[in-house]
Formats: structure tokens, sequence, C-alpha cells
């Protein structure tokens, strides 16, 4: 029987690097380029290490250079055209073939998709797991959550208030949500398109309690006001667009305080009723759970359960492919008495040229109002107007991509894996609808690479060599002999490799494929830049461009504070207040936070030190890498250092104590935070550790490498062999006792 359970474990669990790869695309957007990225060069001061992809991402094959085309393929003449059951049938294998590699090779264990053209759908289907393992048809009304396509529901029922004269996108923030504030008298500039297009200039995000197991308590959204009250802004409002999941929380509110309804029957009143969604759900609603597609995560044996992201607005919807379809002709203004076909072009309007940006055109990142990009490469080849939106929660992932103006739509939706492997797997497959159905003659060919041939670097690029930051760290960057020496980018996608200086100001990765440069922005600050074919074997190709990071000024420090920072140097801070049965303790980088400190600069992960106990953001990047920011600011209470960054409470590790090793113990939840973290000392490594956990009540064990060892929320088990080296965790309600026992492994 044990064999058998890891059969089924070993085809549900194919990662090729590390458990926590099945989050490494957290946080509910295009997820590789946000801030934490390791950025190039001499001495790192960056963060604890951040999950990264699947290895073999960073060993994509190289070939002999050859042009990509740009011409748009024109469409089949009538007599060459196939019919459409051939469309749908190359279609649904290119899907099959997609699915497949995707299982296979992703860490993924179920996929939906379907292609909705002119009101049909014409492709339906995709693949899961069943009980032994094994592939099998997936039912295709099971739900996924969409993550941040969800954005999109937002952002359209905004259009709608502003088409029935309720607001004005153009007007005050504050004019319909009166008590908004922030600790930053420029709030009063922030207009709800500024929401919609990332451009508000808010730090980012706060997830604090907002991923639960089985669990919809709504916190993180009523705190939402509270935690930006005392929140400055990190840009002039309307300056650049820069992703931002607090503003569609925003969103939602304002839908509420203006409609006077809850979000969830806004939702079923104006989305699901009218176009007959029976699968489109929020956590908010009563509906049977068996419903959702399983999560799994490596170690784990059972699925876990429920994923609840309990931030609607931004990303907390279920849905399934071919409702999200469906969706997708609303957004395209193909249900003008629902939201108007004005509204639904603005949406697809290019709203982030209307700020700082990457000069480069051919990008899977161009926000309009809601959507990742109104010009998704490589649909402009084709001469074709396409927009896209990706999403992901910890567990789910997405892609969605229209063609507004040829009324077709696909959606792609996955457990495991992440939204850019969902966006090139839909790019894929729906260019292979097209071709067979006519639309265009021919799939242009991926663009294929070889090593960059060496020019002499102008003196004047030295120029550019300093200390550079992005959100959680800095670095220093110098060139030597023309080159820059960089680390894996983008969660790994982008592999470790030299960069060779080939002309224009720019440098080429040995591999070919990637370009690095510097830009002098309008705004004053000068960025590295990135343009990139990204390559997913088995999958395919994705162009990108963004703002890797940002040149910072040297900020010199006094002796006190220079001393203060010094001390807590390499020293980690662990969040106190995060519930036990949240989704971050699948890997506690995430719940975590360890200081740099660049003395020389005088900067600690990416924040800019102000004084003993307080250092703020410091930078403002375009595109993604800006996305996020928090400042850090410690205080003392009995003795313990802490941490507020991020709208959570943090504890200094000298405060994590040895558990104690005695037989029987208990832990009691104190009133000032939600958990207790505990060293696992060398006399307790090997034993069993048993815990009588009182209702919602949990633990979580792991190794010293950060694996996860048990999740109580995810397991339902209430014990755990320890490790040497490990931490545990305990939490509950303040005031729980945890009954603790420690048992000797019995040898056999």
């Amino acid at each position: 029987m044990k064999d058998k359970r890891n059969r089924i474990n070993d085809k549900r669990n194919k990662w090729k690097k590390g458990s926590t790869a099945a989050i490494a695309a957290l946080l509910l957007a295009l997820p590789a380029a946000q801030g934490g990225n390791v950025l190039a060069a001499e001495s790192s001061t960056s963060t604890a290490s951040t999950p990264t992809v699947p290895a073999l991402m960073a060993s994509a094959p190289t070939a002999p250079t050859s042009s990509t085309q740009t011409a748009a393929a024109p469409a089949l003449a009538a007599s060459e055209q196939k019919s459409p059951a051939a469309a749908q049938n190359a279609a649904q294998a290119k899907a099959k073939e997609m699915a497949q590699a995707l299982m296979d090779n992703y860490g993924v264990t179920g996929v939906q998709y379907a292609i909705r053209d002119s009101g049909e759908i014409v492709l339906s289907g995709g693949l899961t797991l069943d009980d032994s393992g094994s592939k099998q048809e997936i039912d295709r009304n099971s739900m996924f959550g969409i993550g941040s396509v969800s954005k999109m529901y937002v952002t359209a029922s905004a259009m709608m208030l502003a088409d029935s004269g309720k607001i004005d996108i153009d007007r005050p923030l504050t004019d319909y949500i009166p008590d908004f504030r922030m600790a930053d008298e420029r709030y009063k500039m922030i207009t709800t398109r500024m929401l919609m297009n990332h451009s508000a200039g808010l730090y980012g995000s706060h997830y604090k309690n907002s991923m639960l197991l089985g669990d919809n308590d709504a916190q993180n959204y009523e705190q939402l006001l509270n935690n930006l009250s005392v929140q400055q802004l990190k840009s002039d409002p309307g300056e650049y667009s820069v992703y931002a999941n607090d503003g569609f929380q925003l969103l939602e509110l304002l839908v509420e305080r203006v409609s006077g309804m809850s979000y969830s029957d806004f939702l079923d009143r104006n989305f699901s009723k009218p176009l007959s969604l029976s699968y489109t759900k929020t956590p908010m609603n009563e509906f049977d759970r068996a419903q959702l597609e399983p999560i799994h995560f490596p170690g784990i044996e059972q699925a876990l359960p429920p994923e609840n992201a309990n931030i609607l607005g931004t990303g907390g919807l279920y849905a399934t492919a071919e409702e999200l379809t469906k969706v997708s002709e609303l957004l395209s203004g193909k249900h003008p008495e629902l939201l108007s076909k004005a509204s639904a072009e603005a949406m697809l309007q290019p709203e982030y040229r209307k700020g700082v940006w990457v000069p480069d055109t051919k990008n899977v990142f161009g926000y309009g109002l809601g959507w990742d990009s109104v010009d998704l490469d490589p649909f402009g080849d084709y001469g074709i107007r396409a927009a896209t939106k990706g999403g992901d929660t910890i567990m789910y992932h997405s892609a969605l991509i229209t063609l507004p103006d040829d009324d077709i739509s696909i959606a792609f939706l996955t457990s495991g894996g992440s939204s850019i492997f969902n966006t090139t797997a839909a790019t894929n497959v729906l260019l292979e609808y097209l071709k067979q159905s006519g639309r265009i003659s021919k799939i242009l060919p991926e663009a294929n690479f070889e090593k960059p041939v060496k020019q002499d670097m102008p003196k004047k690029m030295n120029d550019y060599e300093g200390l550079y930051g992005t959100v959680g760290e800095t670095r220093r960057i110098s060139f030597k002999e023309g080159k820059i020496s960089m680390p894996v980018l983008m969660s790994g996608m982008i592999p470790e490799q030299n960069y060779i200086y080939t002309g224009n100001n720019e440098f080429t990765s040995e591999d070919g494929r990637t370009v690095l440069g510097f830009d002098e922005q309008t705004n004053g600050h000068t960025y590295m830049r990135i343009r990139s074919h990204i390559e997913i074997p088995g999958i395919g190709q994705a162009r990108m461009a963004f703002y890797e990071a940002q040149k910072l000024e040297d900020n010199p420090l006094d002796e006190a504070t220079a001393a203060a920072w010094s001390k807590r140097d390499g020293r980690t801070y662990y969040a106190v207040d995060e519930k036990i049965n949240s989704l971050f303790y699948l890997a506690p980088s995430f719940l975590t936070k360890k200081i740099a400190f660049e003395k020389e600069g005088g900067y600690a992960n990416g924040t800019k030190i102000e004084s003993a106990d307080r250092a703020v953001n410091a930078v403002e990047i375009p595109v993604m890498n800006g996305r996020d920011a928090f400042d850090l600011e410690f205080s003392r209470q009995d003795g313990i250092e802490y941490l507020q960054a991020d709208g959570r409470t943090y504890i200094s590790e000298d405060a994590v104590t040895p558990l104690y090793t005695g037989r029987m113990s208990k832990i009691t939840i104190p009133a000032s935070g939600s958990v207790r973290w505990f060293k696992i000392p060398a006399s307790a490594a090997g034993r069993t550790l048993k815990v009588d956990l009182p209702q919602d009540a949990g633990f979580v064990v792991y190794k010293a490498d950060g694996t996860l060892v048990n999740l109580s929320a995810a397991s339902g088990s209430n014990t755990a062999i320890l490790p040497e080296d490990g931490l545990v965790v305990f939490g509950g309600q303040a005031g729980d006792v945890l009954k603790v026992r420690l048992e000797k492994v019995m040898k056999k």
C-alpha cells in the first residue's frame, strides 16, 4: 500500500527543482517579474532566496540565429480554408500537447481550456489526475481559482457604474470612498482610472491572511483602509504604471459603496444571472466545494483543503474555462446591455503609454484598464489585436486571451504551474486555431539565437556602474572587460550567465536570448532594462521587456545608525500575525525577512535607511519590478525587537527559542499574535511530535532548508517527525493552549 502511495505522489509531484516550485508563481499576477528578482554583480545583499521555477527553465537549447518575422501573415484564400471540424481537431491536438507538457514537466496536476468563437464553444477539454495519479479527461464544469483574472470583473463592474452615471472614473476616489486616507497628501489625486491602470502610486499589496485553506475570513479586505491610512505613496499618482493589487481591493470597495450591495451579490446580479454563469463564484458564496479542481503540494499525500483567496477584487474568483470565455465576450463589448461598447473599448486602450515605460513594443506587458496587455505579442505580427490577463493564486493559475475585433477568446486554467506558462500555451493553441480556421496563413517561426559577438565598450558606459536596487534588494553593478556577470533572473527563466557588450549601449547574454541596457528616463531615474525571449521548453517562447532595477544614489549614514543596522545584518525576522491555516506557510520564505544591510550605500533590502529604526522604499520602477514595495520599521518591547513591514508584524530570531524537549509541554498563543516560532534543537531531532489541537489551531514543521515537513491545516495530521535544525510554528486563537508531546521514534 505504501509503495502504491509513493507511485501516486511521484506522478503528482514531477517537480524539477525543490518543493517550493509550486509557489514560484505567487502573488496574483504575471509572476516571475516581481520584486525579489536577483540583480547582477559583485557582492550580493539580497533577501532570503526566492523559490524558483523548474530547473529545466534555465537550460533551454540554443540554435543558429534567424531573424524573427514581423510582417502580418495573410489570411488564407477561401479555397484553402479548412473545415471548422479540422480547425477544432488541430487546436485540440495542440491543446492536449500543451496540457501533457505542463503536467509532465511543470508540476501541474489539472488543466482546463476552452475557445469561444462568435459566441460558440469550439474547443473544450483538459486533463486531471485521478486517485491513482493517472491522467484523465477533466470535467468541463470543474472550477479553478482564476487569480488576477478576477481584476477584469471588478474593472468591468466599475465601468458598469460609470455607464450608469454613478461614478466618473477620472474623479478623485475620495468622492466615492470619503474615508479613504493615506499618510501622503497625494492620495487625494488618485482616481478610479489610476486604480485600473496600476498608476495610483500605491506600494502594491497587503497579503496578510488573504490566502487561507478552507477559510473565507475577510479580515484582509476589512483592514484595507486601516493599512493604507498609515502608508505613503511611492510615486506621484499617474506618473507610471506598476502592478498594484491593493488598487483592485479599493475598486471592490468602491463597487460596494456605490452599488449598496456586497461585491459577491453585485457579481451575481450583473454577471452570473444575465450571462447564465453557473460555476462563477467567490469564496463568500455557498456552493459545493467538491466542484473545485483539487490542489496538491509535494510532500502532502492527499489533496489540500479548498484554497480561498479572500481578496475578491484582486484575485478571489473561481470559474471554468468555458464561463471565462463567456465573460470575455462582455469584456470585448459583445454585451452592451451589461457593459457599453465604449467602456469595453476604453478598457482596451494602451494606458501604460501615458507614463514612464520601457521603449520596447513587443511584450507580454502593456496595461489597459484591468488588462495585463492590450497589444499582446506575437499577435501584432499577424495584424491581430489581442488582449490578455493572467492570474496566479498560490495553487491556481490562469490565462485569458481575447481577440476583440475577431470575437474569439481562449481561457487556459491550471492547478499548479504559472500564468506565464498558461499564457504561452494559450497563445500557441490559439495560433493553431487561427491557422486552421483560415484567419492566418501560417504560424511564424520562433526566433533562434547564437552567441553574441563582442564589441568595444565606450568609456561612457562606465557612468552606469554603481548601486542598483529593486524591491527587496540592492546590488553593485560593474563592468569588467566589457562584460556583466548576471545571476538568474525572472525566477530562473533567464539563466545565470555573462552579458557581453554588443554595441548600441547594450549587452547581450551568452545564449543570445536576453539583451540588457540602461535607460535614463523622464522621471530623472536611470534603469537597467531587460529584453528577453523567454524559452519555456515544450511550451514555447514569450517576449518580455521590463525594468530590472533602478540606479540609486549613495545614502551616507552616521556612525550610530550604521551600527544599528550592522547589528541586524543577516538576522531573520519571523511573521507572528499570519493565521496558521494560511497557504503562505507552504514555504517559510514568504513569512520571513532576512535583513541585508548595504553599508556603503546606506540601504537595506532595497529600502533607503532614514534612521536607526526606519528605512523606506527606495525604488520607483515601472512595469513589474517595482511592485509590492515595503518600508522597514523596528521597535522593541520587553527586550524583544519587532519589525513592521508590508502590513505584518515580525519578531527577531533572537526571540525564537528552542522547543522544550521534555516529553510533554504546553504552548499558549499570546494575545499579541497568531503564532509562535521555535527552533528544533539537536536533542529533539528524530523524535515524533504529537499535538492536541484546539479548534482552528495548528502547526507547521520545516527542515533546515525550509522544505515543508507538515502543515497540519493542509494534511490533517497532528504528528510529524522533527528534523535536525528545523523550525516549528504553532498557531491558533489568542489564549489557545496546544498540548505538545515528544515521543521517540520506535525502531523497527
